[in-house]
């Protein structure tokens, strides 16, 4: 008995060990999964997308790997530099427990300034056309199911409706509770944007919102990208701690991996347990959805 039992231990005790080995290679080498806490990315991420990042798409650092700021090591293995418009899951250079995800703006040597809500590159304006409506609704979870209404707009559950007709533009919908929306008026309501596509120097092409194009971070000085660092920003570009404010430059080594897909995406609208709000709660049409 006593020889079963330590059998039955080493099998728990080896299933145990290997099956956390495998993981820890697998996100370290391979893919590893983030959620999107805020709304810095929209119109290309929400508010409750779970991702899968490429983790070999620009090699490996420390940062690669579990206990990364441990500075066991500096540089990359197998580096590749990253281009002009990849989304990058990257460490916070101030800050190494904070993961962010931006878009890569600018490479060591370029040139970057805002000038009254424009972006420019190496003295040049980027180019974004095509103007049309976008709105980010955030609401208390009470609204969920009675809807809100404003206008002849509805939001209900994860559509928006117009004249009680499907709306024909674009937008995100967030559900918070409603104590914190109480707590914060000016955090809950629902918010009028632009949106953009933003034609970046070398041909890539993203959306991008503006709410104004005079908020603090639309004039800026020029930044002069350093060696062997990155400049990131944020697609909704008016509500965005990136490159332009508190993040600054980051380091090449700073990178975890480029943003491949969203594997799941949910508004936040009610427990994952309660099932019966499922319809309300996914966003269906976003499993799935590579990131450009």
């Amino acid at each position: 008995m006593p020889t079963k039992h330590k059998n039955r231990v080493r099998e728990w005790f080896d299933t145990l060990f290997y099956g956390i080995l495998i993981a820890v290679v697998f996100r370290s080498l391979l893919l590893e999964p983030f959620n999107i806490p805020s709304g810095s990315m929209i119109p290309s991420l929400h508010i409750g997308d779970h991702i899968f990042v490429q983790k070999w798409a620009y090699g490996y650092s420390r940062y690669s790997f579990p206990f990364g700021s441990w500075h066991l090591w500096n540089g990359r293995m197998f580096k590749k530099m990253p281009t002009v418009g990849d989304v990058i899951v990257f460490r916070n250079p101030h800050d190494e427990s904070v993961d962010y995800v931006k878009r890569l703006i600018g490479l060591p040597g370029d040139v970057i300034q805002m000038k009254a809500g424009r972006l420019y590159i190496n003295g040049k304006m980027v180019e974004r056309k095509d103007p049309r409506p976008y709105v980010v609704a955030v609401l208390p979870r009470s609204l969920r199911s009675v809807g809100y209404y404003a206008d002849n707009m509805t939001v209900k559950g994860n559509k928006i409706f117009v004249d009680g007709k499907p709306a024909d533009f674009n937008y995100t919908i967030e559900y918070k509770s409603d104590k914190l929306c109480r707590s914060y008026e000016n955090m809950c309501g629902v918010f009028r944007a632009t949106e953009y596509t933003e034609i970046l120097p070398n041909g890539v092409e993203h959306s991008i919102i503006e709410f104004t194009d005079n908020g603090n971070l639309d004039n800026t000085t020029e930044f002069l990208v350093p060696e062997n660092h990155l400049f990131f920003m944020g697609d909704n570009r008016d509500n965005s701690n990136d490159s332009r404010a508190d993040v600054g430059f980051v380091p090449v080594d700073n990178m975890l991996g480029r943003v491949w897909f969203i594997w799941y995406s949910h508004n936040y609208a009610s427990p994952m347990v309660a099932f019966w709000n499922w319809n309300a709660k996914m966003r269906w049409n976003r499993f799935g959805k590579g990131i450009n």
